[in-house]
């Protein structure tokens, strides 16, 4: 079995063993709950407990135990925030201009809402999913995240019941998670940009109430689209500043080509 197919069959197992436990996230949550009684921490405790298969599969495609390395949790925290922070600005400035601030929502659900959301998603989405197939086989950019972002999609139907809805939110979520990911790659493989802008990205879509799902409305779409290009204008015009080429182009759009087994 030569190496592309053993890391895409081993990073396709994992996340398919996670994700059955995330289906059972409320039950797990509640039997880590009783022992600590303390919401937010039994909401991490959980997150960390189905994400073993994840942690596991990463050491098996790496065959180290740089984990957190591998995964893109190593990289340099500080300049995530502060990207991110300047990214998600036209977010924030259009949720004070156009919306009121969120009276009713609680602490626990703005963090489970916001810094978990953020971290885990990117985490085991971006980091695992994307990253190891990307990152470790000599597939390109396009069919190393179709996959993923289509489950990251399906995972928000929940948020409605509406046909003309789901199928809005589908396709931002779906365009987000690709988003996402190339930020991630073109950061060099810092996960904190992508982390910290999807924390930020999520905090002000809950302070100011803007919506009750992922597809929004046409103030909230085009705030948000103004972030998303924010975010690529500057990403593009740093690589330029320092001389460097993007990572995702036609010749790793697809397959890699100058990937050895």
């Amino acid at each position: 079995m030569n190496r592309t197919r053993r890391n895409i069959i081993i990073t396709l197992t994992c996340f398919g063993a996670y994700y059955i436990a995330f289906e059972n996230f409320g039950e797990i949550m509640h039997i880590i709950d009783i022992i600590l009684n303390y919401r937010p921490l039994s909401y991490f405790i959980t997150y960390i407990t189905i994400g073993i298969p994840i942690f596991l599969g990463t050491y098996l495609i790496n065959s180290n135990y740089k984990i957190f390395n591998n995964l893109g949790l190593s990289k340099n925290i500080l300049p995530g925030l502060i990207l991110a922070t300047l990214f998600a600005l036209p977010m924030f400035i259009g949720g004070l201009i156009s919306y009121k601030f969120n009276t009713e929502i609680s602490i626990p659900n703005l963090i489970a809402g916001t810094i978990f959301a953020g971290l885990f998603e990117e985490l085991y989405f971006r980091g695992f999913l994307f990253g190891q197939i990307f990152r470790n086989t000599g597939l390109g950019f396009f069919p190393s995240i179709i996959f993923g972002a289509i489950v990251f999609a399906a995972a928000h139907f929940y948020q409605s019941q509406d046909f003309s809805t789901m199928t809005g939110i589908f396709i931002t979520t779906f365009l987000g998670a690709v988003f996402f990911a190339w930020l991630f790659v073109e950061w060099d493989y810092n996960l904190w940009v992508p982390i910290f802008l999807h924390t930020f990205m999520n905090l002000s879509w809950l302070l100011f109430n803007v919506s009750d799902n992922a597809f929004g409305n046409l103030k909230s779409n085009l705030y948000r689209g103004l972030t998303i290009a924010t975010a690529i204008i500057l990403t593009i015009l740093h690589k330029r500043k320092h001389r460097q080429k993007l990572t995702i182009d036609l010749k790793t759009l697809m397959m890699k080509y100058n990937y050895h087994e």
